[in-house]
This record gives C-alpha cells, structure tokens and sequence, in this order.
C-alpha cells in the first residue's frame, strides 16, 4: 500500500522533519495502520513510513530509501544503532534511556532501562503494528528479564489506542534501585511519573551537585534527586514540596544513602520562596526545576508569568556568590523565550546575576535540530554576582 502526500509534506521530510500531517496526505493509502510505503504527488518513491490512519500526524517516516525493507532486521539494526550510542552510560548509572522516539530514527518509540528491565512506550498506531518485532529485538539486545509497557499516555488517545499499562514479557518490579553517579533512588515503574523517574535531568543533578555548597533550597523537590546530590556537598538541604507522600519517598531516598543533613518541607514552592524572601534568608545553591506549566500554546503566556516569578523570588534569595540551576520541561516554552523570561526576572530581582551555563538534555535524550519535538528540557547555570 501506498500513501501519496503533497509537496509540502515532501518538503518537510526532505527537511529532516518525519512527520506528515493529515491535511498533507494527498491520498491515504488502503491499509490499517502500519507500515507503508510513501511517494510525492509525481509519483517519486520517498521511502517508508508509519502510518496512523486516526492521528492527525498521520505519517512518521522510518527510512527514506524505498529499496529498504522494514523486517525483523531492520528494528534490530536501528534498535541496536541506538541502543550503542548509550554504552559510556553504563558506567556511571544503571537506569537511562535506550530510544528517544525520533531523536533516534524510531518514531513514536521510547524504550527506558532500569537495571535489568525495560519500560517501554509505544505512541502511534503505525508502531503498534510492528510491536513483536520491536520487542523481540530488544530482549535479544538487552537481555532483559522483563519489559513493561507503559502505554498510559494521552497521545495514545489521539490515535484511537487504548492507554493501559501492560506487562509484555518477563516480571517487572513494582520498585526498582536506581543508581546513578554514586546517587541511589527507587523507581516505580508501574506508577510512577514518566515511565518510572525523571532520567532526564541526571546529568544535570551532577552539574549542580558539584557547585553546591553552604545552604541548599530544592524546590519543586518530588522525590529528592536533584537534593540527594546537593547534599553529598552543601552543608543542609530544603527539599521543598506540596506532595507530602512524594516527600516521604524522597526521605526514605535520603535514608538510602544515608544523607542525615536534609530538612523536608510540604508547601506551596510560590509561598514559601515569598516568605523566606520577607524573612531576609539566604541560600547558597538553588535548584528550581518545576513541573511542566505549559501545557499547551494557550497556557504559554500564564506559564511564563509563573517561571518568571517563581525564578525571580530564587534570584533574591542567593546569597552572594551563590548558584541557582533553573530549568522548564514545557515544550512550548521554546529556548529563546526561556532566556528571555530569565533576563525579564534578573532584572526585576535587583541583583547582578551571570550566566554560567546553558544547559539541556543528556546523551540519551538527543535533541535533533530539525526535529524541536525532540527537545523539551531548557536550563540554565547562574550565578549571584553581588
């Protein structure tokens, strides 16, 4: 079967961007969803694709060469291409993730190891279409004891997927160790956010880690990795946040390595950095690494004005010389204006505060530049001149 798409969706592809829209399928092809092959309104082969008959992203593409045959060897060499591109992290952790969706050639695809098992999430009915295959490759590259799926996210949804989270081989733990740089925490694969932890900010929990020092505020804390590692250098730590049961994980992490110099405190991040600004504290390092608060586009500017202050309140209670690692997961929030919100807070915060360091997402989640869907994490490194 093939699908015939326009010329502005070949341009997209011809651009580095996979994705084909609904209102660029010139016509569908006959088929359910799957895998089918592609060509331009001339009838020039493009190569191959996804295709989710219910999604507006109606076409991923997989490879552009049309001679290519999307078998059993294909997922294995694409899988394993990935799968080596994580090899330098074993050393330093045993959770990271193995495929980032298009970030690594596999549309739709997000496969992330804990240890000795795998968790899995496949968000396009194209993909579902090649599911044995995907995962009969990665049992036979990882060895895994256990792949959990968690197909529970609300991208499911828009094409017409069930969102469940299913046991696809092997036994999976409820919890699971994770270690990362010397760092413990548990995971919770079946329940947890994401697909069991934030993998995503580990690198970056280092980099702060090695600046911290003196008095340490963790806000936005959840389950205490960004304060596991400022106190293995900061002389007390604030994990702040307004989930007490997600602060009892983070105490019981703390025990775990047994950290005794972290304070936990259930408030509202907003509220407590206003009251400790009109009390007059100071912290030395400050992690402000918040949940997501756009949503979507509409939300974009309310989300701003939240980061902007919750950052600016941060600015006021550096002490002098003191460090602050601030970061937005909101993929709307594009760099630019991230930085932007950065410079409009530092300069209503009444410091003298230097960027230090740009920062983004680790070797496992590769942002593609043609490809800005692949990139969500924007941080930054900054520095309390006065």
């Amino acid at each position: 079967m093939i699908a015939t798409i326009s010329n502005r969706g070949a341009k997209r592809w011809a651009g580095g961007h996979p994705w084909v829209y609904r209102s660029d399928v010139a016509e569908p092809p006959a088929a359910p969803a799957g895998i089918v092959a592609a060509q331009d309104n001339r009838g020039r082969p493009l190569g191959w694709a996804l295709w989710s008959p219910a999604s507006e992203i109606s076409l991923r593409l997989l490879d552009p060469d049309p001679r290519a045959r999307i078998d059993a060897g294909w997922w294995r060499d694409r899988l394993a291409r990935a799968i080596e591109r994580r090899r330098p992290l074993a050393d330093v952790a045993n959770a990271y993730r193995l495929v980032h969706g298009e970030g690594d050639g596999l549309p739709s695809l997000v496969c992330d190891r804990y240890d000795q098992w795998l968790v899995v999430q496949l968000m396009s009915a194209g993909l579902e279409a090649a599911r044995e295959p995907i995962l009969s490759a990665l049992q036979e590259l990882t060895g895994a004891e256990g792949v959990l799926a968690r197909n529970d996210a609300a991208l499911r949804a828009r094409e017409a997927l069930p969102r469940e989270t299913t046991l696809l081989y092997g036994e999976v733990p409820e919890e699971i160790e994770v270690e990362e740089h010397g760092v413990r925490y548990l995971a919770a694969p079946w329940r947890g956010q994401k697909t069991g932890a934030f993998l995503d900010q580990r690198e970056n929990r280092v980099r702060i880690g090695g600046h911290a020092r003196g008095r340490a505020l963790d806000c936005f804390s959840y389950h205490g990795s960004f304060a596991l590692h400022l106190a293995k250098a900061a002389d007390r730590v604030t994990a702040l946040d307004i989930s007490a049961p997600a602060l009892e994980r983070a105490r019981e992490n703390a025990e775990r390595n047994r950290l005794t110099n972290i304070e936990f405190v259930v408030a509202d991040a907003f509220d407590f950095l206003r009251e400790r600004e009109r009390a007059g504290d100071r912290y030395d390092t400050i992690v402000v690494d918040p949940p997501a608060f756009a949503k979507n586009r509409p939300s974009l500017a309310g989300a701003i004005r939240g980061y902007k202050d919750v950052n600016l309140r941060a600015m006021r209670l550096l002490a002098p010389g003191g460090m602050l690692f601030t970061a937005s997961c909101s993929f709307h929030l594009t760099k630019p204006l991230f930085l932007e919100m950065l410079q409009a807070a530092a300069a209503d915060s009444g410091r003298r505060i230097a960027l230090r360091e740009i920062l983004g997402q680790p070797l496992d989640h590769p942002e593609v530049l043609t490809i800005p869907e692949t990139g969500y994490i924007k941080a930054a490194l900054l520095e309390a001149l006065d």
